[in-house]
């Protein structure tokens, strides 16, 4: 049996916008722009904090 034949050229991934727009609000985040954490941990509260805000920004926009 054949393998299928790859696809070739260049295909735009759907909804890749999403992770770029999220990873650039994180980038906004003033303490994530630099990496001078001690502990890990602290680095990943950072961003669950800054991830918080955006969603509760992002929920108070929706209308109902």
């Amino acid at each position: 049996m054949e393998p299928l034949p790859l696809p070739g050229g260049f295909h735009v991934l759907p909804r890749r916008w999403v992770i770029e727009r999220t990873l650039a609000s994180l980038g906004k985040a003033r303490r994530l722009g630099n990496d001078y954490e001690a502990l890990p941990a602290t680095s990943e509260a950072l961003n669950y904090a800054a991830m918080t805000r955006l969603m509760v920004r992002r929920l108070a926009r929706t209308p109902t």
